[in-house]
């Protein structure tokens, strides 16, 4: 006999398959009727209990085992890294930019190679780490990786790093170098970390900052020689004019002159211009993104600049022969020419031709001041020409 029910929508799950008994009328069979004395009579599972196989029992902990170990981190959340000796330097690398602190030093050791004063060896190395100890951001794409950025350290530990070096850097320089040398370290930590990391976010004016901080590092090394960056009656500024102008020989003991440090920071201070403003577009609050055309009529403005910074303001203060004002002309020439078309058309094709042409510009012009330098004859070093009796050269001294 069968009778028709009305049940309410209930899951049924058996051994061998599960479906759902909707709200509608069903046909319910006598041997089923009594719901309760089937699910609750432990003869149900006990007769059943050897029908489970090994080899489920087998599959059913492969997958316990398989949902334990997987792991779900909540949103948002990152481990933090170990910190071992090996990643932590890494850290500090990063935290004080290496690359920049690269070419910082070596700028740096420019003013020192083209310093006419003597410079001993721990001279040398002193300014080199000094300057590498001074220190020189999360909402921009190239910075995201940095190790404050990504949490890899706290900030009270960036802050304590930053700390250490900014302390260290002009203390060796004070003690090895020169007072004046120190002084000038820290100036560009004030500038860098105060004043140009601040108008980052406010204005344009920004890149004019920064770009006295990267015109320092040269006098820098220079002043840690003995040199002096002001005039005074016993540091005139003299002129080297061209020998055939003058007619007489090069006072070689006035080489010693204020304006071969002014000319190191101007080649450093122009050259950051369209070295920076190509590469600006990364950046916020800059030209590129207020107002491109000016952007790149800045940059062809130092460009141009360049020119009579090597060609004339260089050999007139005896830092390098008047030979240097048409080498220098070549890498000059090749450099305006990327910047004008920038100008003028204002791509990012463009403005990636300039950036790359401004990154070999520097050691070229280095190099080429090196081998121009006043009073180096490379030609003997070669064996080329006679070396000239000691009581005829004029070393210049510095003066007290």
């Amino acid at each position: 006999m069968k009778e028709t029910t009305l049940l309410p929508s209930l899951p049924f799950i058996s051994r061998s398959r599960s479906y759902t008994i909707n709200a509608r009328p069903y046909t319910v069979s006598s041997a089923r009727r009594d719901f309760t004395s089937f699910f609750c009579h432990n003869q149900q599972w006990s007769a059943r209990s050897d029908e489970l196989k090994s080899s489920d029992i087998t599959r059913i902990r492969g997958i316990a085992h398989a949902v334990a170990a997987v792991h779900v981190a909540p949103a948002g959340f990152k481990e933090v890294e170990v910190l071992t000796p090996k990643r932590l330097l890494k850290i500090y690398a990063q935290l004080a930019k290496s690359r920049l602190t690269i070419l910082v030093v070596l700028t740096a050791m420019s003013g020192v190679a083209l310093s006419p004063l003597p410079a001993t060896v721990p001279i040398l190395l002193s300014t080199a780490v000094g300057t590498a100890l001074i220190p020189y951001d999360a909402q921009m794409a190239r910075t995201r990786q940095r190790p404050l950025v990504r949490r890899a350290i706290s900030p009270l530990h960036a802050a304590g790093f930053a700390a250490v070096t900014g302390v260290a850097g002009p203390t060796v320089l004070w003690l090895m170098a020169s007072p004046i040398t120190a002084c000038l370290g820290v100036t560009n930590i004030v500038l860098y970390a105060g004043a140009y990391t601040w108008l980052k976010r406010k204005s344009v004016s920004n890149t004019w900052v920064g770009a006295v901080v990267g015109g320092i590092p040269p006098v820098m090394g220079w002043t840690a020689c003995g040199g002096q960056i002001l005039p005074s009656a016993d540091y005139p500024i003299h002129l080297f004019l061209p020998s055939f102008l003058t007619g007489s020989p090069l006072d070689m003991s006035m080489i010693d002159n204020p304006l071969g440090a002014f000319a190191l920071f101007m080649l450093l201070y122009s050259w950051q211009f369209p070295h920076f403003n190509s590469l600006s577009h990364l950046l916020f609050e800059m030209l590129s993104v207020l107002h491109p055309q000016k952007n790149a009529l800045v940059a062809l403005r130092h460009s141009l600049l360049l020119v009579p910074i090597c060609s004339i303001l260089f050999p007139l203060s005896g830092l390098t022969t008047w030979v240097f004002a048409i080498t220098s002309l070549v890498p000059n020439a090749i450099c305006v020419r990327g910047s004008w078309t920038w100008w003028r058309h204002c791509g990012e094709k463009e403005a990636r031709i300039s950036f790359q042409n401004y990154l070999w510009y520097l050691p070229v012009m280095l190099a080429l001041m090196m081998v121009h330098k006043q009073g180096l004859e490379w030609r003997r070093w070669v064996g080329m020409q006679d070396e000239v009796p000691s009581n005829t050269v004029d070393i210049p001294k510095p003066r007290v």
